[in-house]
Parts: C-alpha cells; sequence; structure tokens
C-alpha cells in the first residue's frame, strides 16, 4: 500500500495534490510519502516480531536523501553503507554509529579510517585482503573493529544479471569453502573483533527459495566455525526483498519473509541484521513529471516527457518497468511509447505501453521509484539534476534542490594555457 491516490480525478501525494507540486518546484521531480515510508518500515519491523535480537539497517543506497534518512531513523532503523559518503550521511541524519554497518567490495583506506573514527557498529569484510588491511589500520589507532565475513554461498538470485550478488562468479564476498579458513586467519589479527558472518544475493527477489537456501548454507557455516573455537554471536542476512512494479504482481509479503526467516534461524543464537532498502522506498516515492509533446509514430506514438534516463536510469540500464500514470486520467486508454529527451534511444521508458492518453502539458507520474531513483541520476546530455519533495500529510518541502546544468557548468575549469 502507498499513499498516492485519486482523489476528485487528480493524483495526491497524501492530501497534496501533484499539479500543486508540479506548479511550485517544476518537473521532474521526485515525490516521496512519509506515511508510506514509515508504514513500510513499521510492517518491516513488525514482520520480524519473532527475532529476538536483530538489527534493521537501511540500506542507504536505495535512497539516500537525508530527509528520508532522518525519518527512517525516527523508526529505530540504522543504516547499511557501502560508502564513505553514505556513512556521512547516515550520521547526519542522526543514525546512531552502532547501528551502522559498513559493506562494500571497494571500501578505501580512508573510508576504512573514517569508519574506524566514526565508532561504526560493523564492517562486513569482502576479502581477507580488505580484513589485513583494516587490521593494520586499528591496531595503529589501538582500536578493535567489530566484523563479519561476507561470504558468497553461490546461490542464484533468480534476479536480473546486473544485481544478482550472490553467484560464485559475482565480485562480493569469499567464497563459502573458502570462508572459515579465511574467518580463522582473520580472528587471530590484532584489532579485529571476529563476530559473524554476513550474506546478501541480490536485489528485488520474487521467490523466497534462494534465500532459504543461502541461510541453509550460512547456517552450516556457524555451526562449522563454532566447532574450530570461533565466537559467532552476529549473523547479516542482507536484504533483496522486492516490491510489485507492476500492478497485480504477486511477491513475497514482508511477514512471509519473516515467517521463513525465524524457521531458517531458529537454532543460531545470533543477532541477525537486515538490510531492506527497496521493500522501504520503493513504492513510498513516484517521479512527477510533464509531457514535452506528443510524436506520430509509424504504430503508436511518442510520449515525450521532461523526465529522463539520467532522472531514473532504471529502464535504460535493467529494462525496469515502471507503471506510467496520468495525474488527472479522463478515462481513455491508448498505446504510446513513453520516452525522453536524451539523445539516446536507451532513453524509452516504455514501447507499445498500454496507458493513459496524454497530450503536451498533461502531468504523468512513474510509480514505484523512491529506490534506485534519484541516487541513480547523472547531468548526461548536460541536464541538470532533478529536485526532490517530501510530503508529510497536507504539506511537503522540497528536500533536495534541483540542480541546474548552470551550476554544475560552474565548477568545472578551463586551464590558463587554453584561455
Amino acid at each position: 500500500m502507498d499513499h498516492f491516490e485519486l482523489r476528485d480525478g487528480v493524483l495526491h501525494a497524501e492530501d497534496v495534490p501533484l499539479p500543486r507540486i508540479a506548479e511550485d518546484v517544476g518537473t521532474p521531480v521526485y515525490v516521496y510519502s512519509r506515511a508510506t515510508l514509515e508504514r513500510h518500515a513499521r510492517v518491516f519491523r513488525e514482520a520480524l516480531d519473532a527475532i529476538p535480537d536483530k538489527l534493521i539497517a537501511f540500506a542507504v543506497k536505495a535512497n539516500p536523501n537525508l530527509a528520508v534518512l532522518k525519518v527512517l531513523s525516527r523508526e529505530g532503523y540504522g543504516a547499511d553503507v557501502v560508502s564513505g559518503g553514505e556513512m556521512r550521511r547516515a550520521l547526519a541524519a542522526g543514525m546512531a554509529p552502532r547501528k551502522i554497518v559498513f559493506s562494500g567490495v571497494g571500501k578505501t583506506r580512508r573510508e576504512l579510517s573514517d569508519a574506524l573514527d566514526s565508532g561504526i557498529g560493523q564492517f562486513n569484510l569482502e576479502s581477507e585482503e580488505e580484513g589485513t588491511e583494516l587490521s593494520a589500520l586499528a591496531a595503529d589507532k589501538g582500536l578493535r573493529a567489530r566484523c563479519a565475513l561476507r561470504v558468497n554461498p553461490d546461490v542464484d538470485a533468480g534476479t536480473h544479471d546486473k544485481i544478482s550478488t550472490g553467484k560464485a562468479d559475482n565480485k562480493f564476498g569469499v567464497p563459502i569453502r573458502d570462508a572459515a579458513g579465511i574467518f580463522g586467519r582473520l580472528a587471530q589479527l590484532p584489532g579485529l573483533e571476529m563476530r559473524g558472518v554476513a550474506v546478501h544475493i541480490g536485489s528485488q527477489l520474487g521467490d523466497l527459495a534462494p534465500l532459504e537456501a543461502a541461510f541453509g548454507k550460512l547456517g552450516a557455516l556457524v555451526q562449522d566455525l563454532r566447532a574450530e573455537g570461533q565466537t559467532i554471536t552476529h549473523v547479516d542476512l542482507g536484504g533483496g526483498l522486492g516490491v510489485p512494479y507492476v500492478r497485480g504482481e504477486r511477491l513475497p509479503e514482508p511477514a512471509e519473509y519473516g515467517a521463513m526467516v525465524a524457521r531458517a534461524t531458529k537454532d543460531w543464537g545470533v543477532t541477525l541484521i537486515f538490510e531492506p532498502g527497496r521493500v522501504i522506498a520503493g513504492n513510498a516515492g513516484v517521479l512527477l513529471t510533464r509531457v514535452v509533446r506528443v510524436k506520430r509514430g509509424i504504430n503508436d506514438p511518442f510520449v515525450i516527457v521532461d523526465a529522463a534516463m539520467n532522472d531514473l536510469a532504471r529502464p535504460a540500464l535493467y529494462g525496469a518497468y515502471h507503471d506510467f500514470v496520468a495525474v488527472e486520467p479522463d478515462g481513455e486508454r491508448t498505446r504510446s511509447n513513453i520516452v525522453g529527451p536524451i539523445c539516446e534511444t536507451g532513453d524509452t521508458f516504455a514501447m507499445g505501453r498500454e496507458c493513459d492518453r496524454l497530450a503536451a502539458g498533461d502531468l504523468a507520474v512513474f510509480r514505484t521509484a523512491g529506490a534506485y531513483g534519484a541516487t541513480m541520476a547523472s547531468s548526461y546530455n548536460s541536464r541538470g539534476f532533478v529536485a526532490e519533495v517530501l510530503v508529510d500529510r497536507d504539506r511537503y518541502a522540497v528536500v533536495a534542490d534541483r540542480i541546474e546544468a548552470g551550476a554544475i557548468m560552474e565548477a568545472e575549469r578551463v586551464p590558463e594555457w587554453l584561455a
């Protein structure tokens, strides 16, 4: 459920009509619903009521906007971060350092050092080499870094190849067959407190079976490590639970996921860490856009909107589907090609899509754009960065300014010898 609904023929975000935001802020613009964020955060947390010891760490990469993080911080969420920039955002949003988990395969020396200084709760080590480097840094500072070793369980998540992370040939984690040996060696190093293991097999998962298979392998590894005398107190189960992008699409509910986790981990005796992202933020946002013009096509007309692949990259990157609906539908439907203005054929949101009839100047939205939307934006074709708005009942605020192309150009320099 989300809080984007038609009222008197006009699409609203909570109690705010979207044409008001378009008029005041311009388009394209991302619009987030605070009520939806809070509802999804609570539903996910309640789905894990059977788990006695847990930390829910929102995957900041899904939506790093400070206002969004502040809402989730107030819901008791921590943060799963994959860069120093994301860590700074989580801290600025009020998330406690002890609730921050630093994941990612390419943490730099500077990022590791800054995270140590910030006192974050856990490093998810992606390799033995990373652990060795962190050990030296921590020992030099007189600190002990709390760590989990990320393992690659060689489980196919059944999702898009570019968001699959748990197969043998993916870059993440260490092979599960080598995990016990690597864990043992890292546990002997100074400056490290090796306290657990971590796994994450992919994003937008539509089936719980691959997750349960991965958790089964992880549970066996925990037993093996304990048999070798290692202390295992924390296990990070990652995230990846999918959301419906197509109306009527059936995906596992958080309650089903929670029941599976409780069943799969009932004998582990650990604190479980979860990294939900899309399932919290996806349906909490839309991308509001205006039709530039409708162009005649050979088969179907081209509806050219002012949003583009630089604003919402998922369709171009993954062939991803986003429902496209009019803000003020007249009840008429048609087949159209939905495209943006960028000089790339890849700047196509849909071809031959059955959708609301639209004309030049009309407003429309791409739904389920609250995750992996604005965070993946670029300035390609010298376009600016899209604005972001957070709605709270009958009020709203701009929570990320539109950055115009001119402001981006002002950060560039022509060397003196070219002047």
